[in-house]
């Protein structure tokens, strides 16, 4: 797996498809990594299919890239600079950031701080929750750090518990991350994101909050129902992957870098 550094970590990533192609970034969601998130689902395959440069990387803390223990390695704003330092390193000016979940949320805190090198969005997983939040997050921090999944009683514990198993995490880091990475944004700062958004989330949904209802605090948002999905299925959903191929050749086209 090739690797570069940021912060004096080292941090997994993929390039693949067209180097004339147009960038899109997949930056993935909490306890996942970015196979689990982006190569298993297919979209690294659907991407490049269409003519596209996937780039994606293992989230400090996640896959195979460095798991720091500490909460302040965590904020969105260090994340979304480890994007940033990743395009640096393979040369790239500007990119399409396509964040599912946590990744959504570090690609709105991408695009407020580098503007100019982000030329469009898609989140997926992630709607009014930017704003608002998603919920009390502590139980999830106390499930990861306990003995086994058989100690944990909170039901969206259980869940990312056990993700965090079948993944194979440090779930240290994943706590210190949890404990740090959910900062949100006001409603003021999501409506300076100027660039165009398509927001893609689950009508099963209950994590991310509306898709619509941020849409519409955005100068060019989009909401896209993904029928029938909850926050863990969404992301390999065909209509959605159609809707985000579509999006990115009619409504966010940027020049290939």
């Amino acid at each position: 797996m090739a690797t570069f550094t940021n912060e004096g970590l080292s941090l997994s990533y993929l390039d693949e498809g067209p180097r004339d192609g147009s960038v899109v970034l997949l930056v993935h969601g909490f306890a996942s990594n970015m196979r689990v998130n982006w190569v298993d689902p297919g979209w690294v395959q659907v991407l490049t299919q269409a003519g596209y440069r996937a780039v994606a990387f293992d989230h400090r803390g996640h896959g195979e890239s460095d798991k720091p223990t500490d909460p302040t390695a965590y904020t969105p704003e260090k994340m979304a600079g480890d994007a940033f330092a990743l395009l640096d390193h393979l040369g790239i000016e500007r990119a399409v950031l396509f964040g599912y979940s946590m990744g959504a949320r570090v690609s709105a805190f991408a695009a407020l701080a580098g503007p100019e090198r982000v030329g469009a969005l898609v989140f997926g997983g992630l709607g009014l929750g930017l704003v608002h939040g998603v919920g009390d997050w502590d139980p999830i921090a106390d499930a990861l750090l306990a003995p086994s999944l058989d100690d944990v009683t909170h039901e969206r514990g259980r869940m990312f518990r056990a993700f965090a198993d079948r993944t194979r995490s440090n779930r240290q880091a994943l706590a210190a991350c949890i404990t740090a990475s959910r900062k949100e944004l006001t409603a003021q700062e999501v409506g300076r994101i100027r660039q165009p958004t398509l927001i893609g989330v689950g009508t099963r949904d209950d994590l991310a909050g509306s898709a619509t209802e941020l849409a519409q605090l955005m100068p060019n948002g989009h909401a896209f129902a993904i029928e029938g999905r909850d926050h863990m299925l969404a992301v390999g959903d065909r209509s959605f992957k159609a809707e985000v191929v579509r999006f990115l050749e009619e409504d966010a086209a940027i020049p290939a870098i």
